[in-house]
């Protein structure tokens, strides 16, 4: 057993790894019951390897949801620095592999744990707009994210979450219990390659595009199961038709030239 708790994160400890899976599945069960929460593609997400998870971001409850909808593998999660100021909250969410981030400049501290968490073969969770979106579509991505999608050399595997912001809009200091549905899908990797190759703005782009081709699936299916009900009509609505400007450039850190 212990070496198979093993293989969902290498090099984490025993405490460490009971402690993922026991929030975990308290996340995922708790989720069922409340939101009715479904997830799939999890075929997509391969057991091993390192991995870069890019998902759109539409409530606190993304993060939570999105990681405990994978019961093969333990998730490492970028996580804006404001989450750290609680010195409890901040040794829990440490506990479960997250990394603070300082999104007003570029942080290099935080690029270089990533790249060393992706060595080690983790799995790495993503939100590429940076914050919670404040309508339920999908905002621009930052352009910093583009560093690390280069630098990790490891595939991107589209995620979207749809549901999440009419279950917990950022208007709210609370996320509703009673009547919001959230689904998850997990789309096909991108290789590394294929999106160098489309360079900053035309990877992004499409990056962009797969995620929210992915979310107006999901959309649709959670109206069809509510009767039309649910998600509330809205910005969410509407898809990405035409290729939206990325958020300006963040400054990012000074980094020695790459070699073969």
């Amino acid at each position: 057993m212990f070496q198979r708790l093993k293989s969902r994160q290498p090099g984490a400890t025993l405490g460490r790894l009971l402690f993922y899976e026991l929030c975990s599945a308290a996340t995922y069960y708790g989720s069922r019951i409340l939101w009715r929460l479904h997830a799939d593609g999890l075929g997509h997400v391969p057991a091993s390897g390192p991995l870069l998870l890019a998902a759109n971001h539409q409530s606190f409850l993304d993060p939570p949801l999105i990681g405990s909808s994978i019961r093969h593998r333990h998730l490492t999660f970028i996580a804006r620095s404001g989450l750290f100021r609680s010195p409890a909250f901040a040794a829990m969410i440490r506990s479960l592999n997250s990394i603070p981030i300082r999104e007003d400049t570029g942080d290099s501290q935080a690029i270089k744990a990533t790249l060393e968490a992706l060595d080690q073969g983790s799995a790495v969770l993503i939100f590429p707009e940076g914050s919670r979106c404040d309508d339920g579509a999908i905002a621009p991505f930052k352009r910093g994210v583009w560093l690390l999608m280069k630098r990790s050399r490891c595939p991107v595997l589209p995620v979207a979450i749809e549901g999440a912001f009419d279950a917990w809009p950022n208007s709210r200091k609370c996320p509703r219990l009673l009547g919001a549905r959230v689904r998850i899908r997990f789309g096909t990797p991108l290789s590394h390659d294929e999106l160098v190759a489309h360079g900053p703005d035309k990877g992004l782009e499409l990056l962009r595009n797969t995620i929210d081709a992915l979310r107006m699936d999901l959309r649709q299916e959670l109206r069809a199961a509510s009767g039309g009900t649910f998600p509330a009509p809205g910005p969410g609505d509407h898809p990405i038709s035409t290729p939206g400007p990325t958020a300006p450039e963040m400054p990012t850190p000074h980094t020695p030239p790459e070699t073969a």
